[in-house]
């Protein structure tokens, strides 16, 4: 039988990579460090256990499928209107449901080279024209970005901080590029490292979102809130652009224990407040020790960095990702990233983070002796 006789996809579908998630596992290891997908080391508030715990004797019942209870705790956390929040199953759901809503055949959708892979398969499934904008020292140039905006422009994806280099943009370069924007063209600010960031430069976006008819600021709960396993993201935007993706997403597109748990760890900052103070103590540690074996580490303002391998002779990512993996260490492959010569290490409890840099040491060691 010839393939036209059968259900074939629309044009774009198999264009996309499907997306490939970190490893979790290293084969012959007793204990694996798992360093691939920028989780939590201190895993999540109590208090958000307790209210995962509390919704298993009420499986049979669907969930609010208009989240009231997390989006008013999410308005109570950051002073917003619950009208114009939006849930969704991890801030994913809401970044596809961004392209389905704006994005027609032939439009096109812009984010950078190093951006979150997903930008692309969701432009893409919309029927969209992936457009890539190249990157200056693995951080987004608002001009770049400009240059490559037509009439046909729909959607700007900017990742900040980006995913996997862990650079930002200061906010005034994001008015800069916001303001230079077609007022149809919609700015998607992904600010899922949002909570790390320490530098007084940056915003997440809220304020753009808040004033703005044509930028939406999503958000998730999967890194420092430690519930990557229940998907729970969000989105503020205007309530013109809430309408419009009510109209199409699921509509249990957040389950009942993402819920409740969600709105519980929004009320222990005490324990967000922990885990950003594990990660401005590690992210200058590991970068630190792991430069001064010869390595470039991309200065990172998230729960990660950056490694490349090809400054020292003899030496490639995919060397050091078997070397790590074989001690149990497992970083995140970059190269579908446009990254061949990197790698993405999470940063994790002192343990992990100190084996790494002693494992890096013998692995610089080996290959130092081979040169």
């Amino acid at each position: 039988m010839s393939h036209s006789a059968r259900p074939t996809p629309r044009p774009g579908i198999l264009e996309i990579e499907a997306y490939v998630p970190g490893k979790s596992v290293a084969p012959g290891v007793q204990k694996v460090f798992k360093l691939s997908s920028n989780e939590t080391p201190l895993g999540p508030s109590p208090k958000a256990i307790a209210a995962f715990r509390s919704v298993s004797d009420q499986l049979e019942l669907y969930p609010d499928g208009a989240a009231t209870k997390l989006r008013e705790a999410i308005a109570r956390r950051y002073g917003l209107e619950p009208s114009r929040i939006i849930c969704g199953n991890g801030s994913d759901d809401i970044l596809h449901l961004l392209a389905a809503a704006y994005v027609g055949d032939g439009d096109e959708g812009i984010f950078t080279t190093h951006g979150f892979l997903v930008y692309r398969i969701a432009i893409l499934a919309a029927g969209g024209v992936p457009i890539e904008v190249p990157e200056t020292n693995y951080t987004a140039n608002v001009d770049a970005i400009l240059a490559r905006v037509t009439p046909r422009t729909k959607i700007v994806y900017l990742a900040n901080p980006n995913n996997p280099t862990g650079t930002y943009l200061p906010f005034a370069e994001v008015k800069r590029l916001h303001a230079a924007l077609p007022p149809t063209t919609l700015l998607v600010l992904d600010a899922a490292y949002g909570e790390y960031v320490r530098r007084n430069d940056y915003s997440a976006g809220i304020e753009l979102a808040s004033t703005c008819e044509n930028v939406v600021m999503t958000r998730t709960f999967s890194k420092i809130y430690g519930l990557a396993a229940l998907r729970v993201g969000w989105a503020y935007a205007p309530e013109h652009i809430c309408d419009a993706l009510h109209r199409i997403r699921g509509p249990f597109n957040i389950n009942s224990a993402a819920i409740e748990a969600g709105a519980a760890a929004l009320e222990d900052a005490g324990h967000v407040d922990a885990a950003a103070a594990h990660n401005e103590k590690w992210v200058p540690w590991v970068s630190e020790q792991i430069s001064g074996l010869g390595y470039e580490v991309t200065p990172s303002v998230a729960n990660f960095v950056l490694i490349h391998f090809s400054k020292l002779p003899g030496q490639t990512a995919a060397d050091a990702d078997r070397f790590l993996s074989e001690r149990g260490l497992v970083l995140r492959n970059v190269g579908a990233y446009g990254l061949p010569n990197a790698l993405r290490m999470t940063i994790g409890t002192e343990e992990a983070n100190r084996l790494v840099v002693d494992a890096l040491r013998v692995f610089a060691g080996i290959t130092a002796g081979r040169g």
